[in-house]
């Protein structure tokens, strides 16, 4: 079988398929509706074959379908028929879950996207489920005005890892994960890592995708040096 898979974006799609090593992409922006990307991307993925697809969704999702529009897009996500639109078989995840899903290995994974909000998901023995962490109450806010793209502008990198730290702490101490994956754009600007945490990488986002479609419930659980 095989799969393309779509990560949906504020400032960009990205896409690759099964057999390829290549991602290609195209401007999305506060104007991308989702019939304009997927006509961007059949149009870019022409001459890839697939069978079915994958989508990366920026915002909470259900039953392979968005809860309410994306903050950073244009309108129309909630209710649009994705299968029809691409005419294959689709699967719709939430951005982050489909991140920590290609970042999972085995056990209870807690994985925190530090980009411009605070993507959050956790996976138990195979199954995913993805968080809205990010906009619960912390301090005198929420999470992600702290751990996110504002609060790092807004407090300055020293404060900002000072709230990971703690954020990160909060989290363990309450949800019990076996290892903890630090994905997003800012967790390189950490000097060091929260115990039990190891780093993510952009590119698993698609290799979650690939894993939509196949079973991940016989993935070994790390060890903690493996997580660290």
């Amino acid at each position: 079988m095989n799969i393309l898979v779509v990560d949906v974006g504020g400032t960009n799609v990205k896409f690759i398929a099964t057999g390829h090593s290549e991602k290609r992409r195209f401007e999305s922006g506060p104007e991308l509706t989702p019939q304009q990307m997927v006509e961007g991307v059949k149009q870019g993925a022409e001459d890839w074959k697939y069978d079915v697809v994958s989508v990366g969704f920026p915002g909470p999702v259900l039953h392979c379908k968005p809860l309410a529009e994306p903050h950073n897009l244009g309108e129309g996500w909630v209710g649009f028929d994705f299968q029809k639109a691409f005419d294959r078989p689709v699967k719709l995840m939430n951005d982050a879950a489909m991140q920590a899903l290609g970042s999972y290995e085995g056990g209870k994974m807690l994985f925190l996207g530090l980009g411009t909000g605070l993507g959050s998901a956790m996976i138990v023995d195979g199954a995913i489920e993805p968080m809205e962490i990010g906009h619960l109450p912390y301090r005198k806010r929420t999470f992600e005005d702290y751990v996110g793209e504002r609060g790092l502008k807004r407090v300055g990198k020293k404060k900002w890892r000072h709230y990971v730290e703690d954020v990160v702490e909060r989290l363990t101490a309450a949800l019990e994960p076996d290892y903890i994956v630090l994905g997003g754009g800012n967790v390189k600007k950490l000097k060091q890592l929260p115990p039990k945490c190891r780093e993510g990488d952009n590119a698993n986002a698609f290799k979650g995708g690939f894993r939509m479609w196949h079973d991940t419930s016989d993935a070994q659980p790390a060890t903690a040096a493996e997580s660290r």
